[in-house]
Parts: C-alpha cells; sequence; structure tokens
C-alpha cells in the first residue's frame, strides 16, 4: 500500500506511525514545509514544499490565517502534482491539517482515502478563547466571527476526509457533528518502557549542583513558557511555596517563544514578564530557568521531581504531562477539561482551579509534606499512563487498525 504522511514539522504526532508503517512493508512518503524543523525521518522519503509567496499586506484580519494556509496549502498542491507525475499516487492520506498543507491534496489524488488529525476546533465559547479574565477579548462579537473563519480549513478538511483521528475525547469532543461520528479517539502514545520512574537517577544542568533522589525539585514543563499554559498562575504561586519550603528548588524548562497564544509585549518575553512582578519577593538562586533541554535530561528531571505542577487552558493536552505521569511523579494540575481524562483528583494527581493560586501553593506544599501520598499518586499514575496511553501495547496498535480500515473504506 502507498501513503502519503503530511505535517508542516514532519514527523510530529507521526513519529512512532511512519516507521511502524514502513516496517510492514508499505510504502510511505512525507510531505513536509521548507524550513520546518523537521526531526530525523529514519531514511523516509520527505517530499519538501516551498510556498510560492507570502502573505498579501492589508489583509482583512480576519482572513489573514486562511490566507497563509491556503499559500501552504498550494505549496504542497504544487508538489503533490509533481508527486503524481513521477508515479506516486496514495492509497491512503494521514495528515495534520492545522497548517492548510492537506488542503487541495483530493483534487490531486480524489480516490485516495484521507485521515485528518483532529486536534482542536476553535470555539468562542468553553474553551481557551475568553477563559482567562487577565486577557479579555477586546470585541466578543467579531471574535466570532474571526474564529469561525479560521475554522473554514477545518470544513473545508470535512468536506474530503474520509475519518478523522483524535488524540484525546474532550479534543474530538470540540468538533461538529456530522464529522465528529467519524473521529476515532487514539492518543499518538508514551513509550512507556522508556519513559519509567528511576529510584538511581542523577542530574547535572548547565554546571549546577547534581540533582539526586534527596533533593527537593519542583518542576513546571511549557514547550514555551507563556499563559496559555499556566506559566503565570505558577510564577504567582512561587514566593509563598519556597518560603514554605527553604530547602526547595524549582526547575522550569520552556523556552521564551509562544506555541498557542498572543505574543508578550514588543520587545517583552511572558517569561520575563512575570519573573519581573515576584523577583523581589524569591530566592532566584533556587529558581532555574533550564530553556529547552535534550529529551534524555528532560525524562531524567522528571524522574527527579518531587512534585510536578502541570496547568493547561482549555485546549490541547500536552505530551509533557503524560510523560510525567508515565515517570510516576506526583502531579498537581489544572481543573481543566483536558486534565479530566488523565487526572483523577486523589488518584492519578490533584486538580486545582486554574487561577487559585493559594490553593495551588497548598497542594505543592502539602505534597511536598507527604512522601507516601506522592508514592501512592505516582505509581497510580504511572500505572493509568501504562493502562491507557502505552505506545506499544495499545496505542500504535491502534492507530496502524485506524489505518488499515481507512485504507477499506469503499469508494
Amino acid at each position: 500500500m502507498n501513503i502519503l504522511l503530511v505535517h508542516q514539522n514532519f514527523p510530529g504526532q507521526f513519529k512512532h506511525l511512519a516507521p511502524a508503517l514502513q516496517a510492514r512493508g508499505h510504502k510511505v512518503v512525507a510531505m513536509a514545509m521548507t524550513g520546518g524543523k523537521t526531526a530525523d525521518a529514519g531514511g523516509l522519503e520527505i517530499v519538501r514544499s516551498k510556498p510560492r509567496c507570502g502573505s498579501a499586506p492589508g489583509l482583512h484580519p480576519w482572513v489573514v490565517d486562511l490566507e497563509a494556509k491556503i499559500i501552504r496549502g498550494e505549496a504542497s498542491f504544487r508538489s503533490a502534482m509533481k508527486l503524481r507525475k513521477a508515479g506516486f499516487n496514495p492509497d491512503v492520506i494521514v495528515a495534520h491539517p492545522g497548517w492548510g498543507e492537506s488542503m487541495f491534496l483530493k483534487e490531486v489524488w480524489p480516490r485516495a482515502k484521507m485521515g485528518i488529525y483532529c486536534e482542536f476546533f476553535y470555539q468562542a465559547d468553553g474553551a481557551d478563547t475568553g477563559f482567562d479574565p487577565e486577557f479579555p477579548v477586546k470585541d466578543i462579537e467579531g471574535d466570532s466571527c474571526r474564529l469561525h473563519l479560521k475554522n473554514v480549513n477545518n470544513f473545508l478538511h470535512f468536506e474530503v476526509a474520509d475519518a478523522g483521528l483524535s488524540p484525546t475525547q474532550w479534543q474530538a469532543s470540540t468538533f461538529p457533528q456530522p464529522f465528529r461520528s467519524r473521529i476515532s479517539v487514539i492518543h499518538d502514545g508514551i513509550d512507556t518502557r522508556v519513559v519509567k520512574p528511576d529510584a538511581n537517577a542523577r542530574l547535572e544542568l548547565q554546571g549546577k549542583a547534581m540533582l539526586t533522589r534527596d533533593s527537593e525539585i519542583i518542576t513546571f514543563v511549557n514547550r514555551n513558557l507563556e499563559p496559555y499554559r499556566g506559566y503565570h498562575v505558577f510564577m504567582r504561586a512561587l514566593p509563598e511555596i519556597l518560603r514554605r519550603r527553604p530547602n526547595a528548588k524549582v526547575m522550569i524548562v520552556g523556552a521564551n517563544g509562544v506555541s498557542y497564544g498572543a505574543a508578550a509585549p514588543a520587545g517583552k518575553t511572558w517569561r520575563d514578564i512575570y519573573l519581573a512582578e515576584v523577583q523581589e519577593r524569591i530566592d532566584l538562586s533556587r529558581v532555574h530557568f533550564l530553556g529547552n533541554i535534550p529529551y534524555g535530561q528532560f525524562l531524567a528531571l522528571l524522574q527527579l521531581s518531587t512534585v510536578h505542577v502541570y496547568h493547561t487552558y482549555p485546549f490541547v493536552l500536552s505530551w509533557s504531562l503524560l510523560e510525567a505521569m508515565s515517570t510516576g511523579c506526583a502531579i498537581v494540575a489544572s481543573d481543566t477539561q483536558p486534565l479530566h481524562e488523565a487526572i483523577h483528583h486523589g488518584e492519578t494527581g490533584r486538580l486545582v482551579p486554574f487561577f487559585d493560586i493559594a490553593k495551588l501553593t497548598d497542594e505543592v506544599c502539602s505534597l511536598l509534606d507527604d512522601p507516601a501520598e506522592r508514592a501512592r499518586l505516582g505509581a497510580n499514575a504511572r500505572a493509568h499512563a501504562v493502562a491507557t496511553y502505552d505506545l506499544r501495547s495499545i496505542c500504535l496498535p491502534r492507530q496502524l487498525s485506524w489505518v488499515d480500515n481507512l485504507a477499506s473504506l469503499a469508494n
């Protein structure tokens, strides 16, 4: 079977699926954008598309996002035409449509079965938009129009896609019917044989003192330090946490850019804005900003974590939360919808209201005081990760079965 995988920054969510399909003997080709941060593809053929133009100046702000997706979609369309001319005709296309690359691929291969990765459907109410009162929507009525146009890419894919794949029930639930009924919920998967507890873990970071299991370590991880992932709430809790816990060290992983929300004011970063807010009340020698660190160090840090904090708006669930569970972390997390499938309060972690700084502080300090409770929550979190999100026994077999079913759909 010929299979085309499409992701702007390949492999993305297809990191494990791509080699597994190859191992089955399928001809697998990937499509990505030129300049994307593409990881090692293990010898897989990658076709890189380059847009012919950039966004036009002076566009109505509601259509800027759609135009960018059309530009990328056209670039992929041109690459697809060349692939077809060279003799490659996929039986199945599996695409992350979020940036528009797969928008016109069925124009090239109308008989191919297309499955799309359904990460998030934008909503004016009940999700991330308007969730944080610190960042109010300035034009509520107009913003609903903007979001409707932002979903045009989704709607165009609903017309041509044969099936969908979503990593969590809540993310799938954001999509409207009738397409919602065509979405299978299968997580990307955590390799729990690799991502596991290690009682002997040790780590020296950036020339700092060696960290061991005897250290009292509070961990906080974002791809980028931004309000969408609760960085501002965590920083505001630190003065009291550090006052109560004089031996605690805080390890913060994440870059200074933006993954999802709005950019910080010009010339600033969210990291520095919220650090400046509290820095006169904290001992900076105990708070370590690590930036992005190699994956092996990241896993060691989770294995050493005494308490791990994870917050998110009602949005996509981070891999890092499930990796923290798989390493047996004692977790304090925000009581927001994406967490409810993974963190069951008092069983696999503790949930606190997103904006309740006092409650976050109390729960972190309570767990730091209670080794037995940390061990219980961590063991339960690990067991839930293995039983629900294990890559090799659960998620990857289901993904492969989903591809098989996609291929077997009647024309």
